[in-house]
């Protein structure tokens, strides 16, 4: 029986995977943008065929672009998202009103951009990455759409992020922490001075509160440019939040206005922040603030409730219930301990944990060992994943043997941790859970061994 249309693209995008795949990943960071610059000019510039919002930051972007990105849709306008990186499927990233592109969409636009592709290796001595190409691909699938705005998170940093060959007139700009110290700088001041560059002559810059080292660079940038800045607690920000079924209700101050009995279906009073973010975007792009004034607020309310967030303190089974969590560095571990406590009160709660290998291990470490009971250690199949024994290794200081598991396969820690999470030996626990947490790529991949959420 011949294939169907949809398992024949699903057998060529496996094929462009191995293509793209097969290039530098985005553990191999070369920092410049040139290569970019000329992927884009031979394809006539199709970042500069719409408007566009530009976010960076360590934690928060991925939340904060889903968010805004329904406020744009809820306001009727066409979106494109550009996120990173995906969970399960390489579609992930690049999606248009509110969906991911289809597997001929995706398979096609890179058939399209391929030869030249080959052009810019043949021009430069480092040849093109996977993630300069599959970000060229989002602009050029945005273009050819097309849509009217794009929401875009950066890759990694600001000023050379493969990203910033757009002029988006929106940078919003995320909490920013130590993170990525090898390629950014080992200090606050010197990432945040790296990310500043995303912000643009004449933008309006949205900024997250931020460390105070942090602050004066950023602001140092929007004035050498000439850029408009709105400042969380200043110009915008939560006033108010209380938990709620599924998630928080929060009244926030825009730009515009007070906008009050909003619910959010996320948990933890950072993504209470993010919404605050979000809105304050929105709300400089649609000219909202001032005379301009408040958005609709019935839109606003459907918008935010409308937001998923994958992988952000994701349920996906009960009894014991499993929690999904990507944070994979001190400050996004924090946070979502905190939500943790704030919003499940489980009796008893196993982590697995698996980082990158160069990641801050033992920071994050550190914050799990007076949350969980017990600590399941584990590896990806990635080849930037740290492994499991050395993990292993300092876990033990940290939380005693007695409280650490090592599992080199995660199919076995996710049982282990159940098994962990419902039985002490003793008694058989009532109100447990297990929090699955330190990388993008083991959410995903727990994601696919836990098989369809509920």
């Amino acid at each position: 029986m011949a294939p169907t249309e949809k398992e024949k693209y699903a057998a060529l995008l496996h094929e462009v995977e191995g293509e793209i795949f097969g290039r530098r990943n985005e553990g191999h960071i070369n920092p410049t943008n040139e290569r970019m610059q000329a992927l884009v000019e031979l394809l006539g510039d199709p970042q500069k065929a719409y408007r566009s919002i530009h976010l960076t930051g360590t934690n928060g972007k991925t939340s904060t672009a889903r968010m805004l990105d329904e406020l744009l849709r809820g306001f009727g306008l066409r979106s494109g998202r550009y996120t990173s990186p995906h969970l399960e499927h390489v579609n992930e990233r690049i999606v248009i009103d509110g969906e991911p592109v289809s597997d001929r969409v995706f398979v096609e636009g890179y058939r399209e951009i391929a030869p030249l592709v080959e052009l810019i290796d043949q021009q430069f001595d480092t040849p093109l990455s996977f993630f300069e190409i599959v970000t060229a691909l989002a602009f050029s699938i945005f273009a050819d759409t097309p849509v009217d705005v794009a929401v875009v998170e950066v890759g990694l940093g600001g000023t050379w992020d493969n990203t910033n060959v757009m002029d988006a007139e929106i940078a919003v700009v995320t909490p920013i922490g130590l993170d990525h110290t090898q390629y950014l700088g080992d200090t606050v001041v010197k990432i945040a001075a790296e990310k500043a560059g995303i912000i643009k002559p004449g933008a309006v810059a949205i900024l997250a509160s931020q460390p105070n080292d942090a602050a004066p660079e950023l602001i140092r940038r929007a004035v050498e440019v000439d850029a408009t800045v709105a400042r969380e607690g200043l110009e915008f920000g939560v006033l108010d939040r209380r938990i709620a079924v599924g998630g928080q209700v929060i009244t926030l101050q825009g730009l515009g206005g007070v906008y009050d009995e909003i619910f959010l279906p996320l948990h933890g009073k950072h993504q209470a922040q993010n919404a605050a973010l979000a809105l304050a975007a929105a709300e400089a792009f649609f000219g909202a603030g001032g005379s301009g004034g408040a958005l609709d607020i019935d839109v606003v309310r459907e918008a935010f409730a409308a937001v998923r967030s994958p992988g952000r303190l994701e349920p996906i089974r009960s009894a014991p219930t499993i929690l999904l969590d990507a944070a994979h560095n001190p400050a996004g571990m924090t946070a979502t301990l905190e939500a943790v406590g704030e919003a499940f009160h489980f009796r008893r709660l196993v982590g697995v944990l698996a980082v990158m290998a160069d990641k801050d291990a033992t920071g994050m470490l550190e914050l799990l060992d007076p949350a969980i009971d017990e600590l399941v250690v584990t590896q990806t199949s990635s080849s930037r994943g740290l492994d499991a024994d050395e993990l292993a290794a300092a876990a033990v200081p940290i939380f005693g043997a007695d409280r650490v598991t090592v599992e080199p396969r995660l199919d076995d820690a996710l049982e282990t941790a159940v098994r962990l999470a419902e039985d002490t030996g003793d008694e058989v626990v009532v109100g447990s859970g297990v929090l699955v947490t330190g990388s993008v790529v083991a959410v995903g991949e727990a994601r696919v061994l836990l098989g369809p959420r509920p």
